[in-house]
């Protein structure tokens, strides 16, 4: 027989002090602000410098846009930018033909949204459904009905301003009744139709109706359509 063992554990007990201490339940919460606000700060940056989303109203650029379009616009294509940044985001300068989203100069809190027809010196003339951007007709601004009201220029677009178009002339409160739009005013560019939904018909009705009636009135055929 060989010697008595005492009862007990064969190995001592692991010291209680090296094991890390839990963590208090307002470390958990402070994790989670810092991820939110991380996130909003995130998102400030990207409607601020890069891309912001914007709801048409008005039918003033049909068939292109329509009331009702959700866009996104491109917000730093056209913005100032370092020669450095130039190397990693596609910046360029305002062209005729964009579509862009600018400040109204006569209420700078409301936004909207035209076509370029005259840059900076161009010479634009409009008679009836002719648009005469220096001698050359132009083509984008359309539906426009011929009338004796329907005269414009010769007149000299200012620098560092554009001369904008609805393409519904017809429909459109742009550069012929209110002038030029200051390049300081300008958000950026229309670059795609992400949702369209059609006004409502009116009335309430169950859930379950206005559900269904949300998925007629949206245009499906419009999403991820880019605007040209």
């Amino acid at each position: 027989m060989g010697p008595d063992v005492s009862p007990g554990p064969l190995t001592p007990p692991p010291d209680r002090a090296s094991f890390p201490p839990a963590r208090p339940p307002q470390g958990r919460w402070r994790e989670l602000f810092e991820v939110v606000l991380v996130a909003v700060v995130a998102a400030l940056f990207v409607r601020t410098f890069l891309v912001q989303a914007f709801v048409v109203p008005s039918g003033s650029m049909e068939p292109t846009v329509l009331p009702g379009d959700h866009l996104l616009v491109n917000k730093f294509v056209f913005a100032p930018h370092g020669r450095w940044l130039s190397g990693l985001l596609p910046y360029r300068s305002i062209r005729r033909g964009d579509v862009f989203v600018f400040k109204f100069p006569q209420n700078p809190s409301q936004d909207f949204i035209k076509r370029v027809v005259g840059l900076p010196s161009d010479l634009v003339f409009i008679r009836g459904r002719r648009v005469l951007v220096n001698g050359v007709p132009e083509t984008r601004s359309r539906n426009a009905s011929e009338g004796p009201g329907e005269r414009t220029g010769p007149l000299r677009v200012p620098p560092d301003a554009y001369f904008a178009l609805g393409d519904n002339r017809d429909s459109s409160w742009d550069s012929r009744f209110w002038g030029a739009v200051p390049a300081a005013n300008v958000k950026g560019r229309a670059l795609a139709i992400y949702w369209s939904i059609a006004s409502p018909a009116g009335g309430s009705g169950n859930p379950l109706s206005r559900l269904a009636d949300f998925v007629r009135r949206t245009r499906w055929m419009r999403s991820f359509r880019l605007v040209r």
